[in-house]
């Protein structure tokens, strides 16, 4: 996904203000979704949500005002309740990397208690599902 850089997006130097990556990283995820057929409206309509319990960046150099990045988002694991998402940043004509991390989310219901993550997400996502153990 690529994101053009305004001078909304910057600070007083030019630079991209250091949260907005993390802005990057959800409209990144959520073309992520929307790429393997999940639409997060759709989800949320079905009682599920996604909430973020972790994010990490590591900042590698400075993007500024002009600039197009990339952003490359994958699923990185997953378990029976969370899923993380791993992200990098390059400049599109340099190939620079920018900013890597990753976020980590769970899915909740309509009441925000944690759920496991429904079946159709996780082959949505070419991830397998967890074994339900067989009742007794």
């Amino acid at each position: 996904m690529e994101v053009r850089i305004y001078y909304e997006d910057t600070d007083c130097g030019g630079v991209v203000y250091y949260a907005n990556y993390l802005k990057y990283f959800e409209r990144a995820r959520t073309h992520f979704l929307d790429e393997h057929g999940l639409s997060v409206s759709e989800l949320i309509q079905q009682g599920t949500e996604f909430r973020v319990i972790k994010a990490e960046l590591a900042y590698r150099s400075a993007a500024i005002h002009g600039e197009t990045l990339v952003v490359d988002t994958n699923v990185h694991a997953d378990r029976r309740i969370s899923i993380t998402f791993c992200h990098s940043i390059r400049e599109r004509t340099s190939q620079r990397l920018v900013v890597d991390g990753s976020a980590t989310l769970v899915t909740v219901g309509s009441t925000g208690k944690i759920k496991r993550i429904p079946p159709l997400v996780l082959e949505a996502l070419g991830l397998p599902a967890d074994s339900q153990p067989s009742p007794s």
